[in-house]
């Protein structure tokens, strides 16, 4: 009856925390599955590393056939075991010699999978497409509950588990990487420990150095709102570095509340924001530490910035200045001028044009 009880319980909360995380990705412009679609995957599951769902009649070959004349077409999501739980990967391809391009999406505890279509519409044609749902989110979350509270530091441990499995299934000895915000968490994670993995690094809207950025967007948030008694109220009592989960939800809210975006200052939101906190502020708060500019000054693979000239989430003037000063063996910046914090959003054509033009010059260069 423990037991029982003990299984049921882990499930409601994360049930809870799937609800949540659809709170907080709607805020960032991400999305997670929905409850069916989840729930189908979880009772499909079958072993560690097998196929759990198949979307293409075409998909009738894996990657260890790519002898073959014909090209090898994937359409799957697996669910690998990657630290030690299943986790969601979906792969999508028309020929799996095409070059993997793995995305890290934003959050944490969101998924870029049920919109991928929308922003790799034109890269389909030239990559092989991974979506990844991190633990804690999306279709990994339903399938097993992290045992242990998620932290960027785990979880770049996974991303390095995630591509040594494309590697194995897709017989490619290097990827492109790409992080949205948080996911530059994982992303310079690699970036750092084994560049030798990449062929190229997208930065999106990066965290750079989170900690000044935070502050920039206060001071930002104060003025723009200095009329508003309850945002000037609430916002006074921000403290950075954040001391309690208030700080970086009301920094949210009115983020948020400034964009448009009116649930932001529902209750429903507050309480989904903080029951997210419980699961997130200790990854966030590592990644308030990160400090780019000072520890990671050289990278030892081409690496490519796309910047929203509008976003204050992650200061574009603080990621442009590291552009500036980092030492790589080849770099690139791109501003996109109607974007924010979500360019695969506002400018999804563009977005992928440049992705796009990198691989045409890298695959010129190698010819």
């Amino acid at each position: 009856m423990k037991l029982a009880t003990k299984t049921q319980n882990i499930f409601r909360s994360a049930q809870i925390a799937t609800l949540t995380a659809a709170l907080v990705a709607i805020s960032c412009g991400m999305t997670v599955a929905n409850a069916t679609e989840l729930k189908n995957l979880s009772s499909s599951s079958p072993s560690t590393g097998a196929a759990i769902s198949l979307n293409s009649n075409q998909a009738s070959k894996h990657a260890n056939n790519q002898s073959d004349a014909a090209p090898v077409k994937i359409d799957q999501i697996y669910a690998p075991n990657i630290g030690g739980i299943q986790q969601a990967i979906e792969i999508k391809t028309d020929d799996a010699k095409r070059p993997i391009l793995l995305f890290l999406s934003g959050g944490p505890g969101s998924s870029m999978m049920p919109n991928a279509m929308v922003f790799t519409n034109a890269l389909k044609d030239r990559f092989t497409i991974v979506q990844w749902d991190q633990r804690d989110a999306g279709k990994t979350l339903q399938l097993n509950p992290s045992p242990i509270t998620p932290s960027a530091s785990l979880m770049g441990k996974d991303t390095y588990e995630v591509i040594r499995f494309l590697q194995k299934e897709l017989h490619q000895e290097k990827i492109y990487l790409l992080g949205s915000s948080w996911g530059n968490a994982l992303g310079f994670y690699i970036v750092r420990n084994h560049p030798e993995l990449l062929h190229a690094y997208f930065a999106a809207n990066p965290v750079v150095s989170q900690l000044e950025s935070e502050k920039q967007l206060l001071e930002i948030l104060k003025e723009s709102l200095k009329e508003n008694a309850t945002a000037s109220q609430e916002l006074a009592q921000v403290n950075i570095p954040f001391k309690v989960d208030e700080d970086l939800f009301y920094l949210r809210k009115w983020l948020f509340f400034r964009e448009g975006k009116s649930f932001a200052t529902s209750a429903e939101f507050k309480n989904g924001f903080m029951q997210w906190s419980k699961t997130w502020s200790p990854a966030w708060n590592e990644v308030m530490a990160i400090d780019l500019p000072k520890t990671l000054k050289t990278v030892n693979c081409p690496i490519y910035f796309m910047v929203g000239k509008n976003d204050i989430q992650t200061s574009t003037p603080i990621t442009v200045n590291y552009f500036e000063n980092v030492v790589a063996p080849k770099k690139g910046l791109f501003m996109f001028s109607n974007s924010g914090h979500q360019i695969h959003k506002d400018e999804s054509a563009e977005f992928q044009q440049k992705i796009i033009e990198v691989l045409d010059t890298m695959q010129m260069k190698r010819n």
